[in-house]
């Protein structure tokens, strides 16, 4: 194969591949009022009872054998406590390959005071587009939009700025 053909090749691939991410990224946005979630605590958690008592929902993909999740849960419990009274839920989603005791001795031993649930089978993770790193942090809006993705540590300003506007709005 020639040079200028494979170049068409593969560029033709990388937008394929581009074209199909924000596809399956996008796929999910105004979607998340049917996410329903058990706890590892047996706790059940639906979006949508969520957005009809007028919540601004953040979602944080994360796992015990990820040294970038365990530094931000500090953080992350900071603004959960700070924002929880003006309107803010909140849920931590381990990955699937974490381990489930390890999840439920780390929220032990931090005391997190907010919910957390383990995707054992990966389904939570292709709702929210296929998580592929971690942390992966969304915002959701009251009608359940996605109007934010944060992957990695965010930018702390920024994050409580967007929640901010977002329990503002009607």
């Amino acid at each position: 194969m020639n040079i200028k053909l494979r170049w068409i090749v593969l560029t033709g691939l990388t937008v394929l591949a581009i074209v199909t991410g924000y596809k399956n990224y996008t796929q999910g946005a105004g979607e998340m009022t049917a996410v329903n979630i058990t706890t590892i605590d047996q706790k059940q958690i639906s979006f949508a009872d969520w957005q009809k008592q007028g919540k601004v929902t953040v979602v944080n993909f994360w796992a015990t054998s990820c040294s970038t999740c365990v530094k931000e849960m500090p953080d992350m419990v900071k603004m959960y406590q700070a924002l929880e009274p003006k309107g803010l839920a909140y849920v931590g989603i381990a990955m699937d390959y974490d381990n489930p005791a390890y999840v439920k001795n780390y929220v032990a031993d931090q005391a997190l005071p907010f919910p957390i649930a383990w995707d054992s089978t990966g389904q939570l993770s292709k709702q929210f587009g296929n998580i592929i790193g971690t942390p992966t942090t969304f915002i959701i809006d009251k009608q359940g939009k996605i109007i934010k993705r944060y992957v990695g540590i965010p930018d702390w300003a920024e994050m409580y700025a967007v929640i901010e506007k977002a329990l503002a709005e009607a």
